[in-house]
């Protein structure tokens, strides 16, 4: 009986334990679980917070732009910059002339840098600070064939105030341009837009018939009295130089880009012209789908010939109704970009291979570059 008694308790006993365990078990897995969820929801709200943090950076940075683009900083860029403008003035036959220009630090001498048209043909040639205060200004270099001129300015070391002029090489379009000048003679005028063009060709009444390569295209508004200013970037410096607007348009006007002015700045200055424009002597027409139909060609792009000058680099060589569809291998779709390739990739005296199209068949023609003939000023 004692035994069959202590064999119910160790029964019952070892089914106490049993259930004990269970429960100890199960709780110790609660817990368990429990601290992973918590660990877990710990990790998660430690990426939320990470990305919170990113996505609070991104907007700083945002707003950083924005707030750069803004009329604050346009009202800070013109502080900047406004006393490095200046307003030329001359007298001609015709009356009294006026635009813009902008003083430049070069070669250990204060200049003014405008345009050719501006100063052409000028005498009692003036140069008025933005102070007011006006001086006798001489013109000591000018290139007619992309409308620059260097003007030497006899006014105290004080009255200038340099403004940097950098590439142009690395525009884009879209990007944002200013320009500063004196439109209808109304002194330090502010315009934005931005560049909507580039590698443009502009025709220049003193150009003898040539174009100016490399123009940008600007939706900043340009006016009479603004030739001659500089054409600014986002942060203020030099771009280009103000030069035409298209008649009776909106929002379209041109300027010579910056890298045609340092390019030059050195000849002007030292020797009062600029020598070194390539000369093919051939004049042509850009080609198109209809002037395709039209002459029977397979080609729709490129640059016809029409006329080949006597004397001239590309007598004997090339034909008339040759159509030049690359230079030094590079294609080229119209005049545009055939004159700005001539301008900032070859010199006089530099051979040049041509890739016509003549006849239906596509030949290489090889060519050493003239110079071209002394503008008529």
């Amino acid at each position: 009986m004692k035994k069959s008694n202590f064999q119910k308790a160790s029964t019952s006993l070892f089914v106490l334990l049993f259930v004990a365990g269970l429960l100890v078990g199960g709780l110790a897995s609660i817990y368990i679980t429990f601290q992973e969820i918590t660990e877990l929801e710990d990790k998660v709200n430690f990426l939320q917070s990470q990305i919170i943090g990113q996505n609070g950076l991104s907007n700083v940075t945002f707003q950083n732009i924005t707030i750069y683009q803004n009329s604050s900083s346009l009202v800070e860029l013109y502080e900047n910059v406004r006393e490095s403008i200046v307003l030329v003035q001359g007298i001609t036959s015709e009356g009294g002339v006026q635009g813009s220009g902008f003083v430049y630090f070069y070669l250990n001498r204060d200049i003014v840098i405008t345009n050719y048209h501006v100063v052409h043909e000028t005498s009692s040639l003036s140069v008025t600070f933005s102070n007011g205060n006006g001086y006798e200004a001489t013109v000591i270099g000018i290139d007619p064939y992309v409308d620059l001129a260097i003007l030497s300015v006899d006014a105290p070391n004080s009255e200038f105030r340099s403004i940097e002029i950098v590439s142009s090489s690395s525009l884009r379009v879209g990007e944002m341009a200013i320009a500063i000048g004196n439109p209808f003679g109304l002194v330090g005028s502010l315009t934005t837009g931005v560049v909507s063009a580039l590698g443009r060709t502009l025709a220049e009444e003193y150009a003898g018939g040539f174009s100016i390569p490399n123009i940008i295209q600007t939706s900043t508004p340009i006016n009479p009295g603004n030739s001659g200013g500089p054409l600014l970037n986002a942060v203020g410096n030099v771009i280009g130089i103000t030069t035409a607007i298209a008649v009776e348009s909106q929002g379209l006007g041109f300027a010579i880009p910056s890298d045609t002015i340092l390019r030059e700045l050195t000849a002007l200055i030292d020797t009062g012209t600029y020598s070194a424009h390539s000369y093919l002597g051939v004049s042509g027409q850009d080609m198109s789908y209809n002037l395709a139909q039209e002459i029977g060609s397979s080609i729709t792009y490129g640059w016809r010939i029409d006329s080949v000058i006597a004397g001239g680099p590309s007598e004997g060589i090339v034909r008339i109704n040759d159509i030049i569809i690359e230079l030094n291998g590079i294609r080229i779709r119209n005049n545009d970009e055939l004159a700005s390739y001539l301008s900032d990739k070859t010199l006089p005296g530099e051979t040049l291979i041509l890739t016509v199209l003549r006849d239906e068949s596509i030949i290489e023609l090889s060519l050493i570059l003239g110079t071209r003939p002394p503008p008529p000023i």
